[in-house]
């Protein structure tokens, strides 16, 4: 399938491929060591309308499709895994139940500010409990006059620490669980019973921060509900949906980078006299990395074509992300296994990329969940 881009966004890609390899790069070692992303970086990323790439433009946003985000997203993937994160939660699963279901109230209110970084996004799913079954939410939200109490803990919320407004998905009805019984809310962070907890330690992703979320009878407008009430576990799998779609094109956009990164050391790199590159072992590596990853950016794109075509595309986007992420993995362990000792050392990239590697085939729905989703819909086409 090929997918036709617009002469605007191969400009965007353009512009986001220099800022990345100029602006971003330069500082990624420092990213890694200081466990923060400088504060210009960030700035940056908001007058380069980043934080706003999948908010339309009447509401100060880019506003690109699918195709166009997630060509923007394979270019930030080429950099600090952690600085992508900040932004895609934001732009993605932050911001995507706002831009797709929120009443228009809701809409000139936030969404204006979160398009101009000035607020960042997360969105609070996962529990304790309720990992991979988000249907099995402790999270409860009651009804009180106009305003709804929220009680309950979310963890692992990317952006959790930093975050000004948050999607929370909460049970409201549970006799009827997830067919009219969840509900999807918008919670700014200084609301009454909203406690951020401490900042998780995690293998990878440095700069990029994830937290509990507890709420302590925390009060909610009744106008800050997202779509309808009870149909939270809908709004759920759309915001998924194209979150991983996204996440597919930030890990085919690092593969790209581990290629390149391979290649060149496999050149640069002299054993017994001559180059590694030289030796079939090392480039049937390199064929193999870039064949999958080229699939990878089928899929992706695939996915992303068909949702701006108005379909579901569920099972193309867990294909995407299934596949996609596995691929950054293998790719991930071959670009170390080229560079040898030099890829276990951490002062090179290569060693970063292998470690932030390994969460995606975790978080945005574990690979499992993503094969029994694509099961699920092929079973239920024949």
């Amino acid at each position: 399938m090929v997918t036709k881009v617009s002469n605007e966004i191969l400009q965007i890609k353009t512009l986001i491929r220099n800022f990345v390899e100029n602006e971003v790069e330069p500082f990624a070692q420092q990213i890694e060591e200081e466990d923060a992303i400088p504060i210009h970086l960030i700035t940056k990323a908001k007058q380069l309308g980043l934080f706003g790439i999948s908010i339309p433009e009447e509401y100060g946003g880019i506003g690109l499709n699918t195709v166009g985000k997630a060509i923007v997203l394979e270019q930030l993937g080429r950099t600090h895994n952690g600085y992508v994160s900040l932004i895609s939660a934001h732009t993605g699963i932050g911001s995507t139940g706002l831009v797709k279901l929120a009443s228009p109230f809701l809409k000139k209110k936030y969404l204006p500010e979160m398009a101009a970084g000035e607020k960042i996004a997360a969105f609070a799913l996962s529990e304790p409990g309720a990992g991979s079954d988000a249907t099995n939410l402790s999270t409860n939200a009651v009804k009180k006059g106009d305003k709804w109490i929220l009680n309950g803990l979310k963890h692992f919320i990317t952006n959790g620490p930093v975050a000004d407004v948050f999607t929370v998905i909460a049970m409201t009805d549970k006799a009827k669980g997830a067919k009219g019984g969840i509900t999807a809310f918008l919670v700014e962070k200084d609301f009454p019973g909203l406690i951020v907890g401490k900042n998780d330690k995690k293998m990878g992703l440095r700069g990029s921060y994830t937290s509990q979320i507890i709420f302590e009878d925390c009060e909610v407008p009744d106008e800050n509900v997202i779509g309808e009430v009870g149909m939270g576990y809908m709004s759920a799998l759309k915001i998924l949906g194209e979150g991983r779609i996204g996440l597919a094109a930030r890990s085919v956009g690092s593969c790209d980078k581990l290629i390149e990164m391979s290649a060149r050391y496999a050149k640069e790199r002299n054993q017994f006299g001559r180059p590694i590159a030289d030796n079939q072992g090392i480039q049937w590596m390199i064929a193999d990395m870039a064949t999958e990853t080229e699939a990878a950016r089928a899929l992706t794109m695939r996915a992303a074509s068909l949702v701006d075509e108005g379909n579901k595309a569920i099972k193309e986007a867990s294909m995407a992300k299934m596949f996609a992420t596995e691929v950054f993995n293998r790719v991930a362990d071959k670009a170390v296994q080229i560079h040898g000792g030099m890829g276990y050392v951490a002062e090179y990239p290569v060693e970063r990329f292998y470690r932030d590697a390994r969460i995606t085939k975790i978080y945005e729905g574990t690979n499992e969940i993503q094969r029994i989703i694509v099961a699920r819909h092929i079973l239920e086409e024949v």
